[in-house]
């Protein structure tokens, strides 16, 4: 039975929670994280943190009493996140706002047009890659899609995409941002790197001005070194590698707030005819993963929703509803005036194509027949029973099926049992 790996996409909150205490006292420490934090709390959490933001001693039960419900009324603000959101807006923004001024005007300046065609074109040969077109990508990148579980390699092969990798192409660019930082953070420390360094470093940036430049004086080797990464990723763009200077994207900016960066191009008709209207080869490999591509021309490809295109792309691990998240979150603002924005034939069609091919479970296995006797086909029959490794068996044509897993340790016991002979 294929696995199908469903993807999980943790938020920033969700995120902080799993770090160690020691972690979180240090990383609240930074203006930076505790104004991040503060920005993705829910409206009513944000006026009783800024409440408690400068009294100097506990609140009394009494006056949390006439904010909350009596459940809910154990309210602390723990010191590091206080401390560093009162001095936030009078210090911290200052110097970071100044800190690149010292460098001079940039003979090389970038305006905002230009970083965000350059922020989506470096993510776009990372997805490429992915998609299995040929992009220039480093070794450190290509083994961390490896490790995030996006790609698989074996051995003196070129990586290829997985059944999460699949899924994770069809997340609009914010979520696949966010997804692919965690999975760089977990493997932070195995680098030699400071945790708790860049991840401040990720918060200072999504607080940044598009369009400035910053410099890189006074960060550690540690730090460079994920700038040098956050550049091949297209969060930044720093015009030489040993520049000192680096202009955040819009993509670092947006990377805490979890804002998506995806406009609508697609059009689908209740005949399951898809319209493409890009020249985006990314964009085209994207819809070519669940349908069937009929013309492509300048500016637009067409497409066929079929059953075999949609039940490829459940084979490959991408679910009905994934399918129908990315057409629906990727529509064309023309369908964006209509309600439902997608027709319920299509969405309908979908689910029933996914519910269709479930119906069916699929086992590697390895054949097992042409015995020469009834008594040799029980012998290695009751083993492969023994082992949990039998899968199917036809006693009356003497043939069964043993999982891959299981048919080494077959094979031994039925070679010693033919020696014995």
């Amino acid at each position: 039975m294929k696995l199908r790996v469903q993807l999980q996409c943790k938020n920033l909150h969700e995120y902080l929670r799993e770090l160690n205490p020691e972690i979180l006292d240090r990383l609240y420490n930074h203006p930076a994280t505790c104004l991040a934090v503060y920005r993705e709390l829910p409206s009513l959490a944000k006026n009783y943190v800024m409440r408690m933001l400068f009294l100097d001693q506990p609140l009394p039960q009494a006056a949390v009493a006439l904010w909350v419900q009596k459940n809910s009324q154990r309210l602390v603000l723990c010191p590091g996140d206080k401390h560093a959101l009162q001095i936030n807006p009078i210090q911290t923004s200052a110097q970071w706002a100044d800190e690149g001024s010292s460098l001079g005007p940039d003979r090389h300046a970038r305006d905002i047009e230009s970083l965000d065609r350059y922020a989506m074109e470096r993510w776009e040969v990372i997805l490429q890659f992915m998609v299995g077109s040929p992009s220039a990508v480093s070794q450190d990148l290509a083994q961390l899609l490896i490790q995030a579980g996006l790609m698989r390699s074996e051995a003196g092969e070129a990586p290829y995409i997985t059944s999460a990798g699949f899924q994770f192409l069809l997340l609009d660019t914010a979520s696949q941002l966010w997804y692919f930082t965690l999975q760089y953070l977990k493997t932070a420390q195995s680098r030699g790197m400071d945790l708790v360094e860049i991840l401040s470093f990720l918060f200072q940036l999504s607080f940044s001005t598009l369009g400035r430049d910053y410099s890189v004086e006074g960060m550690s080797e540690s730090l460079l070194t994920f700038l040098q990464h956050l550049r091949e990723f297209g969060l930044v763009f720093q015009r030489k590698r040993k520049s000192r200077r680096y202009y955040p994207t819009r993509l670092a900016i947006t990377l805490a707030a979890g804002v998506t960066t995806n406009g609508g191009f697609i059009v689908v008709e209740t005949n399951y005819r898809l319209y493409a209207y890009t020249d985006s080869e990314l964009q085209i490999a994207l819809v070519a993963l669940f349908s069937e591509m009929l013309y492509r021309f300048s500016n637009v490809v067409v497409a066929q929703l079929t059953r075999e295109s949609v039940q490829q792309a459940i084979a490959n691990g991408i679910t009905a509803q994934q399918i129908i998240h990315f057409l629906r979150t990727r529509a064309h603002p023309v369908l964006l005036t209509q309600t439902p924005v997608l027709p319920p034939t299509i969405t309908d069609q979908i689910r029933l194509w996914e519910l269709e091919r479930d119906r069916l479970q699929f086992t590697e296995g390895v054949l097992y027949n042409q015995f020469l006797s009834q008594a040799d086909f029980e012998v290695l029959r009751d083993r492969a029973q023994g082992l949990g490794c039998l899968v199917w068996q036809d006693v009356a044509h003497r043939v069964m099926v043993v999982t891959s897993h299981g048919h080494s340790e077959v094979k031994r016991f039925w070679k010693r049992q033919r020696s014995h002979i």
